[in-house]
């Protein structure tokens, strides 16, 4: 990861946590300490990013799918996508999570992990959980069941036969059940709820693993404006726990979770077009031109 990366990470966390008391930092007056070592199983957000992507492109028969692509993430961020479609967004969540290997750039989760030095399932094991526009339960089983199934344990067959939950994995069930608002029909099958609840029971089993970084594609599509305002309830409860990535069309729902100070990001032709609050991008007659019309 470059200085001036980091810097930059460094500069927003100060602003936003406003401590830049005396100046004294890990690194000896330095903004940034270059060489800190990767930690296993650990992130580290020292640099306040959670989510490096710098010049990174990728082609596709001598198509520019993503061009110089670069943005960061902090720690605890609800970030909102947008742009129109071939803009690049799937791809660039292919690349985060190891589907797509760029042909140039960097890829790094938190100041230490090169995440393009990783497969798909050691990445999602790293604690970067993804959300497809389609849910995809288990839906012969019960809700609970679809819980217990996605907890982070031994998937062997001797050890699944005896496998019961402790104390500590029913609490953060239960958790999770409250938190999707699904607690009511934990021993309905999956395939009798609604396309909402299949939507949340979907992010509940991401949550069980206890994700750092969730990446969630066009999450609301197909659902019920009753749906769609409690998954925004959802979003802004889960904000600040984990950092967040969502990827989607609804306007509506991208002004209820942004909120105030939320950054929007719009891409188009594989780059970051614009970026700011909704309001901001909203006015820029670029993205008004190639988006969102006049």
């Amino acid at each position: 990861m470059t200085p001036d990366l980091m810097d930059a990470g460094v500069q927003r966390a100060q602003a936003a946590t406003k401590t830049a008391a005396n100046g004294k930092t890990e690194s000896g007056g330095r903004e940034a300490g270059f060489s800190r070592l990767a930690i296993p199983g650990e992130v580290d957000t020292t640099h306040g990013r959670i989510l490096y992507l710098q010049d990174v492109c990728v082609s596709f028969d001598g198509f520019k799918a993503i061009n110089n692509l670069s943005l960061d993430i902090a720690p605890g961020e609800l970030r909102c996508i947008i742009g129109p479609n071939g803009a690049g967004k799937t791809t660039m969540m292919d690349i985060i999570t190891g589907k797509t290997r760029p042909d140039s750039g960097t890829v790094f989760f938190g100041s230490t992990i090169d995440l393009l030095r990783y497969k798909e399932a050691e990445i999602a094991q790293m604690g970067i959980g993804r959300k497809f526009q389609k849910p995809t339960v288990f839906e012969q089983l019960t809700v609970f069941e679809n819980l217990e199934l996605a907890l982070k344990t031994n998937k062997g067959v001797v050890p699944s036969m005896v496998f019961r939950l402790n104390s500590t994995q029913s609490d953060r069930l239960a958790e999770v059940l409250h938190t999707i608002v699904l607690s009511d029909n934990v021993n309905r099958l999956a395939g009798t709820l609604s396309h909402g609840q299949k939507q949340w029971l979907e992010i509940g089993m991401l949550l069980m693993q206890d994700p750092k970084l969730l990446l969630l594609d066009e999450p609301v599509a197909g659902m019920t404006d009753e749906e769609t305002e409690r998954t925004a309830e959802l979003f802004l409860s889960l904000k600040g726990k984990h950092s967040l990535m969502v990827v989607e069309h609804d306007m509506s729902f991208i002004r209820a979770i942004s909120g105030d100070g939320g950054v929007v990001t719009v891409l188009c032709d594989g780059a970051v077009l614009a970026q700011g609050s909704l309001d901001q991008v909203q006015a820029d007659d670029k993205v008004i031109e190639v988006y969102l019309g006049r």
